[in-house]
């Protein structure tokens, strides 16, 4: 898998797993969203800085986005759309 492949891939599981949206995720590290879908698809050439922001808005470390994962693994399934329910 190459590098660009590896960190979207990582980078939507991490969002994912912390319930984030692109749009949150883009608000919190102060870049735009269709950015963050474009590296999440592995088509973006991210830069470090803009991988230290992201991380950073994840809390996470950054070599975190180059681990790469186990074979045969399945790509991280897309946050329900819509708005969350409230809480009751």
């Amino acid at each position: 898998m190459e590098a660009r492949a590896i960190i979207g891939w990582n980078l939507r599981r991490l969002r994912v797993e912390q319930g984030l949206s692109q749009e949150r995720l883009a608000l919190a590290a102060g870049i735009d969203r269709a950015y963050v879908g474009r590296v999440e698809r592995g088509s973006e050439n991210v830069t470090v800085t803009t991988l230290e922001v992201m991380a950073r808005a994840l809390s996470v470390a950054v070599g975190d986005l180059f681990t790469e994962p186990p074979a045969g693994s399945v790509r991280p399934s897309p946050l329900r759309a819509g708005r969350r329910a409230k809480p009751a």
